[in-house]
């Protein structure tokens, strides 16, 4: 699994975060209204909504902000209802693409998602045409403070039955684990000391695949139309990114 974990790819995501927060702000608020809706408002009571505010945190969103996002998920505020979404697909070279989505408008973001496919040359496929080519997981990444060393964190991810740790460089580190050891990793993390960069489930390709010049950037311009598109929560492929990709 460690190479489907690289400094370029988590680098790259967080970049644009940091170009985009805007837009990020708004996925997380959608994130947090489904979570308040399944589980209630409170984070010590619903794990998934402990998750998302740790998510908005990392990504510098206010306190204030993720306050209002919760009154306004518990109606205190007035709501919206999002409905939870996964679609699959084809994109350049048979390269595999799933899509978490979070929409108050289904029709408008099922066109909008195979009008993106269409456009990149590949295919919306059915349910099951590509989630056999991944498996979920936690992700939890981690910069590790001085007077921590590597076994510090080897230690702690084989507590919780870590299946693969990878040291990324630059003293980050990223721990996969069972879906059901996010919140035990990730605060066990916390009270190591540890600044908490990602914290999240994911879905991680089986296996990955590089693509040629041509299809590789009509690839790269297909995912940041996805990633652009508000319906779009999370976007996850099997193709391996290119080191140059780390400054666009």
């Amino acid at each position: 699994m460690s190479g489907h974990s690289k400094w370029a790819t988590i680098k790259r995501d967080k970049e644009k975060t940091d170009s985009q927060r805007g837009a990020i702000f708004t996925k997380i608020g959608r994130e947090i209204a489904i979570a308040v809706k399944q589980g209630g408002a409170d984070p010590f009571n619903n794990p998934r909504l402990a998750t998302v505010i740790a998510k908005a945190k990392s990504n510098n969103m206010p306190n204030d902000n993720i306050q209002r996002s919760i009154k306004k998920a518990s109606g205190e505020l007035g709501s919206v209802n999002y409905e939870e979404m996964v679609y699959e697909g084809y994109g350049p070279g048979g390269s595999a693409v799933m899509l978490d989505i979070l929409t108050d408008n289904k029709n408008r973001a099922a066109a909008d998602i195979r009008h993106i496919f269409d456009r990149a040359g590949g295919s919306l496929g059915g349910s099951g045409s590509v989630a056999f080519m991944f498996s979920r997981k936690a992700v939890v990444c981690v910069k590790v403070p001085a007077g921590k060393t590597e076994d510090d964190v080897m230690e702690l991810g084989l507590e919780y039955e870590a299946e693969d740790i990878v040291n990324e460089g630059d003293d980050y580190y990223t721990i996969y684990a069972e879906p059901t050891e996010l919140n035990k990793i990730r605060s066990a993390c916390e009270k190591a000391g540890y600044t908490i960069d990602t914290a999240e489930l994911r879905m991680i390709p089986v296996n990955t695949m590089d693509l040629d010049d041509n299809k590789y950037n009509s690839f790269i311009k297909m995912i940041d139309n996805f990633e652009a598109n508000d319906d779009v929560q999370n976007v996850y492929h099997n193709v391996n990114l290119r080191p140059e990709t780390e400054e666009e």
